[in-house]
């Protein structure tokens, strides 16, 4: 089914846009100054912790690539639930995560050359394309819809996040399969640089919260806002522009940073 698998992360975000309300897009305005912190920690944070992950685990070129492509994502599906949860400032949270996804297409290829480009060339046109396509575009969708048949929505938005749940499992499936080689050849090293990436992401996202002066709520939107990625679409991107053992990261980052969030 591996080649479902554009098809499948378009069904998650079109889900993901059917949890945005209209109330949600209009917060996006009232708090401008946490909102560009947020982004800002988004997309300088992980991207930059990749980096010097990679070299220094000296990570042969397709997990190296793999890990900055996780870094580079927009904010993962289940950092709103999971902040819920821990009682953080969810409308944050949303806000952050939305935003991260409408500028994806501008900054991911953008920043995957600067941060990649010692080990391959990066198809800026195309990466920028697929995010199109596969994320922004179903986003929409799902934020008309939601508009649209706002009762209909509300009715079924219990199984929503199910649903989410089992395709983003089926994406990890087929690139853990696709992955097998790398995974028995490397796996220990990956799952090391997955967590070193991940901790840094959940710690610096915190300090950056208090360095930036917000309150309880608010860190524990922006830790998990820049400590849990949307590592199907890096997945899906390293699948489709590098190789098999470029998505291996992402994969393993999809289990992990569930696992960490929860803790």
């Amino acid at each position: 089914v591996r080649g479902l698998i554009p098809w499948m992360l378009g069904f998650v975000m079109l889900c993901m846009g059917l949890t945005i309300r209209p109330a949600d897009l209009s917060r996006l305005p009232h708090r401008p100054w946490m909102l560009l912190i947020g982004l800002l920690a988004h997309y300088v944070i992980l991207p930059g912790v990749g980096w010097p992950v990679a070299t220094g685990l000296r990570l042969p070129a397709p997990l190296a690539i793999g890990v900055i492509l996780v870094g580079c994502a927009p904010s993962g599906t289940a950092s709103n639930v999971i902040c819920f949860l821990a009682g953080g400032d969810v409308a944050l949270s949303v806000s952050i995560a939305t935003a991260s996804t409408l500028v994806a297409p501008l900054l991911m290829p953008l920043l995957v050359r600067v941060l990649a480009g010692a080990w391959v060339t990066v198809p800026v046109g195309g990466m920028t394309a697929d995010i199109l396509l596969t994320v922004l575009l179903p986003v929409i969708a799902g934020i008309a819809l939601r508009w649209a048949f706002p009762s209909l929505i509300t009715a079924l938005s219990g199984a929503l996040p199910w649903i989410s749940a089992v395709a983003v499992a089926l994406i990890v499936a087929v690139v853990v399969s696709g992955s097998a080689g790398a995974l028995i050849a490397s796996g220990a090293l990956a799952f090391a640089a997955v967590v070193l990436h991940n901790a840094a992401g959940l710690g610096l996202g915190a300090l950056a919260g208090r360095l930036a002066g917000f309150d309880r709520a608010a860190r524990r939107a922006l830790t998990f806002e820049v400590g849990i990625q949307n590592s199907g679409l890096a997945a899906t991107l390293a699948g489709t522009y590098f190789s098999p053992g470029a998505a291996l990261p992402a994969a393993l980052f999809s289990v992990w940073h569930n696992v960490t969030g929860s803790a």
